[in-house]
């Protein structure tokens, strides 16, 4: 059985990580406005559907660790900050533009992110 009040609270960390409103949320999932306020104030619970949509548009968010508090959040940064570090040594180039995110594909289909 999932808390509600915990379930809350991670996906208020998720806005807070995104920099993202609760109106601004709403529409990147793409749920209406008032449903998300339902949620956040305990009034509804979450749908399978909203997660889904959660999980779906934030690939850094781990459906497990919303669900349960287990695992990590986010789930695609890696924890060790000098391979992170490392990898935006150089981050420009010659035409001044900066470096946002890196990503790594790997052969078996899984990924990772980092992000400065």
């Amino acid at each position: 059985m999932v808390n509600i009040s915990e379930f809350t609270s991670r996906l208020k960390k998720i806005m807070d990580f995104h920099r993202l409103s609760a109106s601004m949320f709403a529409d990147k999932v793409g749920v209406q406005r008032s449903s998300i306020s339902h949620i956040l104030s305990g009034r509804n619970k979450p749908s399978l559907d909203f997660v889904l949509k959660v999980t779906s548009e934030f690939s850094d968010v781990d459906m497990y660790w919303l669900l349960n508090g287990k695992g990590s959040f986010p789930k695609n940064i890696e924890s060790n900050p000098t391979s992170t570090s490392s990898l935006f040594a150089s981050e420009t180039d010659n035409s001044g533009k900066k470096i946002q995110r890196i990503v790594v594909f790997y052969s078996d289909g899984t990924f990772d992110e980092y992000k400065k």
